[in-house]
């Protein structure tokens, strides 16, 4: 599970990077594609066994295909998106809005808009599978407690048992930096990425769960993108050098730390 972690991010890094230089998106791919490795709870998630890194690049790759007006093509990346993550849905939806916006400046619809229909398609599947494995087309649904979406800002809530805690001042700041790249590329020429911005950030306030800063992670990207210029800059890169070291100890501490209290490993071997 983590070789295929680790695979999944060296892709993401080289397609992030080929991403930025075909859409001409910053001046500085490389160094941009870099940054965008080390944020904290990004490397965390990047070097242990989750599906993070898969799924960005799938969302990344759907997008790509969109924006190349590859409607089928992006339908399949995106249900496998959703398929790696059940917020890959949210693709469907960030398409369906620009769809929404050409329809009012056009007046025209185009057949091959129809591929999208891949994404929850591909979530169907992974219920279609669960109906035979377990008998329960509905399983994930019934598997405990892994629906967090509750109001808007639910997470400021210490008694709810995925918060515990009132220390969440990193939340707020996490919600503020995404709030501006939805503000920052309501004028970018790749709509997708705006609208899927707008629809993951209105999503992702009402979660409540105290880890924020990983079921963000698909915004971020989009964050990088948005203030390219910044991320790009001397000053950024002066800082970012200096706390580099405390990434990796944060990066270290939170891996040692965060360990599942399990005695017997060989069921899940």
């Amino acid at each position: 599970m983590v070789s295929v972690n680790i695979l999944a991010t060296v892709g993401l890094a080289l397609f992030f990077y080929w991403f930025l230089l075909k859409f001409k998106l910053t001046k500085n791919p490389l160094l941009l594609a870099s940054v965008f490795l080390f944020l904290p709870r990004f490397l965390v998630v990047r070097s242990v066994g989750s599906p993070e890194s898969l799924f960005i690049l799938l969302l990344l790759l759907s997008i790509y295909f969109f924006e190349n007006s590859k409607f089928w093509w992006a339908g399949l990346f995106g249900g496998l998106a959703a398929m790696t993550k059940t917020p890959g849905l949210l693709l469907f939806a960030a398409y369906g809005l620009v769809f929404a916006e050409r329809w009012f400046k056009d007046k025209r619809f185009n057949w091959q808009w129809l591929g999208i229909f891949l994404i929850p398609l591909g979530l169907l599947g992974v219920f279609a599978i669960y109906g035979k494995q377990y008998g329960d087309f509905l399983a994930y649904f019934h598997s405990g407690d892994n629906i967090h979406l509750v109001f808007p800002f639910s997470v400021f809530n210490f008694q709810k048992p995925w918060v515990g805690t009132a220390w969440l001042e990193d939340v707020f700041f996490y919600f503020f930096l995404y709030g501006l790249t939805v503000i920052s590329l309501k004028h970018i020429k790749q709509r997708s990425l705006f609208y899927f911005s707008l629809v993951f950030f209105a999503a992702t306030i009402f979660v409540q769960h105290r880890d924020i800063a990983r079921y963000s992670l698909p915004l971020w990207p989009m964050a990088i993108i948005a203030f390219e210029k910044f991320f790009t800059s001397k000053k950024f890169l002066v800082v970012f050098l200096i706390l580099l070291p405390a990434v990796y100890f944060y990066a270290w501490n939170f891996s040692v730390y965060n360990i599942m209290p399990i005695a017997d490993w060989r069921p899940f071997l």
